[in-house]
């Protein structure tokens, strides 16, 4: 009889809750944002938060952390400061010459040539002329640093593709070419 009784109450609880759901209406649901994302545009007009606080560029005059800011303008005037008064913060213990050539390969030795002598690959395809030989030119690594990091005449900056530490090893890398002329 007692079973009788516990089926019996089973089946009202089962009936009682199952009689409440009607697909037209769903039920209460907790928390909708959870399962239905309001999508935002970052930087749209319309912000998510108040006071539009939201995807906010940098405060201006900001520096990122680990970047040290380059001082010298990317002019005429800047390449000659720097050629005369910029020096290299590696010292000698942290210069990496294998890295530095490394990076020469990647980067410059496609015009500037393995050896530094302006006979790179595209230089001999001839689609870039005038690659200067470092023998040739009155560098210093002031100079060699300002020019990756801006570029000159056909050159392009690298600034973007080598931190500044690496630029300062390419740059006791081209020295050491230069040195080897």
């Amino acid at each position: 009889m007692r079973a009788f009784y516990r089926t019996a109450l089973l089946v009202v609880a089962a009936s009682g809750l199952t009689a409440c759901f009607n697909k037209k209406e769903p039920n209460y649901q907790y928390f909708p944002n959870m399962y239905e994302a309001v999508p935002y545009e970052t930087y749209s007009e319309v912000s998510a938060f108040p006071n539009g606080k939201e995807g906010q560029y940098p405060a201006q005059g900001s520096i990122p952390r680990g970047f040290t800011p380059y001082e010298y303008p990317n002019t005429n005037e800047g390449y000659e400061m720097a050629k005369a008064n910029l020096k290299s913060p590696l010292d000698s213990a942290s210069v990496d010459l294998p890295q530095g050539e490394q990076l020469y390969t990647i980067y410059c030795a496609i015009c500037h040539g393995d050896k530094g002598d302006g006979k790179g690959t595209l230089v001999k395809r001839e689609k870039f002329l005038g690659v200067p030989n470092y023998k040739d030119r009155q560098i210093t690594e002031g100079s060699v640093f300002h020019v990756i990091t801006y570029g000159l005449n056909s050159m392009g900056s690298h600034a973007n593709q080598l931190s500044q530490e690496e630029r300062w090893q390419v740059t006791s890398y081209v020295l050491k070419l230069r040195s080897e002329l």
